[in-house]
């Protein structure tokens, strides 16, 4: 089985508002220094058989057709590789 990333964002002239709320929110919450903010999407797609370059692709087309909107956002499709790093998405929180 073959996996695939697409990275989804919006174009760098497209207006970002969930991007620049999360930038205001960060100093409020104590992270400082940080000048830009853009959210976007990643998909991960699998799909049968090994990685080629037909798959890339197929996979290339599915993000023109569905999975980005090429007017408002940019997207890049890569073959996933194995993670170098793992790392933990949720921290205990101290409400003390």
């Amino acid at each position: 089985m073959a996996r695939y990333v697409v990275d989804v964002m919006p174009k760098r002239e497209i207006l970002d508002p969930q991007g620049k709320a999360v930038l205001g929110a960060l100093p409020r919450l104590g992270y400082g220094g940080v000048v830009d903010v853009r959210q976007g999407k990643r998909f991960e797609v699998e799909v049968e058989g090994d990685a080629d370059d037909d798959r890339l692709a197929e996979v290339h087309r599915m993000a023109e057709t569905l999975l980005a909107n090429p007017v408002i956002e940019d997207f890049t499709v890569h073959e996933d590789g194995p993670s170098i790093e793992s790392v933990e998405t949720t921290q205990p929180r101290d409400d003390s």
